[in-house]
């Protein structure tokens, strides 16, 4: 879509729309928008891959191990995204913490594709264990970033997630790329909210040129 020019009144984002609290009507500096936006390509990536590997499990496709190991590298790339504001440990903890996540994930659609529900159970249960332990890290790290808000953020991705891999298991595909569009709206309200912790917890580094905003602190 061709830009408008600048100052004229832009048609409402697709996106704009108040199911999961997504708001893009700040005034962000570069560096601040830039940073957004990365954020939400992570996000992008990240349910967009879930989604690619909950398909290759559910089908049986040759691709499973690379489509897996493309999907975990987000939490790398999310860690990279961390470390210029929180220095190493605090970025690979988080990197970890996300790496878990995602092999829950796919432990718990395996699970569930192959009948085990004792196995389904359990990663289930440790899945929403590591969505606790997320949101309280993020609140340690980030006042932000509230626990209870975090919580409820991550408990409805988790929600999301199962739902659109259940129905695809149930080859109730429509149903389940109805849920997806509610998944990447949710992720990008997700993005923001981490966009805009950032943002408000480091303001002097949002005035900076965007290298600079990207050096690492001292760890």
């Amino acid at each position: 879509m061709p830009r408008k020019p600048f100052g004229e009144q832009c048609d409402p984002c697709e996106w704009d729309d108040d199911e999961f609290g997504i708001n893009n009507n700040s005034v962000l500096t570069p560096v601040a928008a830039n940073l957004r936006d990365c954020i939400r390509l992570l996000w992008e990536q990240h349910v967009y891959w879930t989604r690619m590997t909950i398909i290759s499990i559910v089908f049986n496709l040759p691709d499973a191990d690379a489509t897996t190991k493309r999907l975990l590298r987000n939490a790398k790339d999310q860690e990279n995204l961390f470390r210029p504001f929180y220095g190493r440990r605090i970025a690979a903890e988080f990197g970890r913490l996300i790496t878990d996540h995602l092999t829950l994930a796919a432990a718990l659609v395996k699970a569930t594709k192959e009948g085990d529900t004792r196995a389904a159970k359990v990663a289930e249960k440790r899945w929403y264990q590591n969505a606790d332990e997320i949101a309280e890290f993020l609140n340690e790290i980030n006042p932000y970033w509230p626990a209870a808000e975090m919580r409820k953020m991550w408990h409805t991705h988790l929600s999301l997630t199962k739902s659109e891999a259940v129905e695809m298991l149930n080859e109730n595909y429509a149903k389940s790329i109805s849920i997806f569009d509610q998944i990447e709206r949710q992720a990008l309200m997700m993005a923001d909210t981490f966009a805009d912790g950032l943002i408000n917890q480091f303001p002097d580094r949002m005035r900076l040129a965007s290298d600079e905003v990207l050096t690492p602190p001292e760890a």
